[in-house]
């Protein structure tokens, strides 16, 4: 990764497949609510039900109801604001254009993933560039490695959570094996480590 102004990073895009609800609580919730940077959630999932509600609203419920920042839907078109934890929708690849709005695409799985975290990687990192922040966590596909590769050489900031701490260690050792990664933390020191960080902390 290239050097960078840590005052320039705008985006944070988080991967997570199985184990994934419990890594985003030890994260999520112990970031403030004046976080400067726009936060995009992807976790690989079906389309479960919750008691009549899917999967979506009910992580959106779920950390609404424990985060300082607000959580929402990635909608179609929506603008994306610093400050904001945007979730990823089911059946549907996202992507970010380079107007830094959402669109969702219906093409083919990548890496047997629908959505793709390398997608929704890829774009941001042509869109963020090194003003990005890049982050797999626990599951149980490579998917997102080659997406994390792209955000390191767009200069982008590289993290991944350490293997021994992951419910499931194979997405986060394909990240580590694909290419050297500017950290791996342990799965508590992420929301620490991403606070300091925003205090100018060098990455």
């Amino acid at each position: 990764m290239a050097a960078n102004n840590n005052a320039l990073y705008q985006a944070l895009v988080i991967g997570v497949s199985a184990g994934g609800l419990n890594a985003l609580h030890k994260i999520l919730p112990k970031l403030p609510i004046n976080f400067p940077l726009a936060i995009i959630v992807l976790q690989h999932r079906g389309e479960i039900v919750f008691e009549g509600a899917s999967h979506n609203d009910f992580l959106i419920s779920y950390f609404n109801n424990d985060c300082a920042m607000p959580v929402k839907e990635a909608m179609l078109g929506a603008k994306i604001k610093p400050g904001n934890i945007y979730i990823a929708p089911a059946k549907y690849h996202l992507l970010i254009e380079k107007s830094k709005i959402f669109a969702l695409s219906l093409e083919p799985p990548v890496n047997f993933a629908l959505p793709s975290i390398d997608v929704l990687f890829d774009s941001a990192s042509a869109c963020y560039k090194n003003q990005l922040i890049g982050l797999i966590l626990t599951g149980a596909s490579s998917d997102g490695s080659i997406g994390l590769k792209n955000i390191s050489d767009r200069a982008g900031l590289t993290l991944v959570q350490a293997p021994r701490t992951a419910e499931v260690d194979f997405m986060p050792k394909a990240a580590i094996y694909l290419h050297t990664v500017d950290h791996i933390l342990p799965l508590n020191d992420i929301a620490p480590f991403l606070c300091h960080l925003m205090q100018g902390d060098k990455g």
